[in-house]
């Protein structure tokens, strides 16, 4: 399937080149690929930490996989053909919320990580980065229905509650951090090295909502001005 033209919107919604995101939708398959092996890597490197966590809380536990796997689908289902507006929500929510909060993280707390290997470390950093630069694709072909998008912000909410607030089985869900009991272990500005991890998470929830929700009006302000625009062509001739 080949990729809608590229719609006139702000960059703060849209920051990619349009001939970036062009080139990325004509080679999606490759993502998809790169997407699909990020994933399996992911549960691989939560096996430890599933194997601690009740059986009925697991899809709540590899966040940076889902996110990963979401993107693949919602490529996939793009090329296919057969787009799907929640995948889609998931994919960008996803993306953005894991893709921001893991540099995050390692950053704040880059004096406990340092009994990960400098290229682990690197690795982490920048490909969680690009999960980020990979979700401004969704765009060019997701509308970003309010039903999607209400599901997507209501997986992502339901996660951050268990992972921080609310565990309902067994203890907190979130990603394992760098210390046996991190809400007595200091980070940075008062925060514990929990409640640091807690607030970016809060925060990479609402910024991608933000900006989903942003997208889809500039989206229909867009599409205004182009209709807009063809009436009055239309009215010329």
């Amino acid at each position: 399937m080949s990729a809608s033209p590229a719609e006139d919107l702000p960059r703060y919604v849209a920051p990619l080149p349009d001939r970036l995101e062009g080139f990325a939708l004509r080679y999606a398959w490759a993502i998809v690929a790169i997407n699909l092996g990020g994933t399996a890597f992911g549960f691989y490197y939560y096996a430890g930490q599933f194997a601690g966590t009740p059986v009925l809380m697991w899809p709540w536990v590899p966040d940076s996989p889902l996110a990963t796997l979401f993107m693949a689908a919602s490529l996939a289902l793009y090329k296919l053909g057969r787009p799907s507006e929640v995948v889609n929500a998931l994919a960008f929510i996803g993306n953005v919320k894991l893709g921001l909060w893991t540099p995050y993280t390692l950053f704040v707390l880059r004096d406990h990580y340092a009994y990960l290997d400098p290229a682990m470390y690197q690795f982490l950093f920048w490909s969680h980065l690009a999960m980020v630069v990979q979700a401004f694709l969704i765009h060019r072909y997701a509308r970003f229905s309010v039903p999607a998008v209400a599901a997507a912000l209501a997986w992502y909410t339901f996660d951050l509650v268990v992972d921080y607030f609310v565990p309902i089985v067994g203890g907190p869900h979130h990603t394992r951090l760098p210390a046996a009991n991190p809400a007595e272990v200091d980070a940075f500005l008062g925060a514990t090295m929990f409640s640091a991890a807690a607030a970016g998470a809060v925060v990479f929830t609402i910024l991608p909502t933000f900006l989903l929700l942003a997208t889809r009006v500039e989206k229909v302000r867009a599409a205004r001005r182009m209709a807009a625009g063809e009436t009055g062509s239309t009215g010329e001739r």
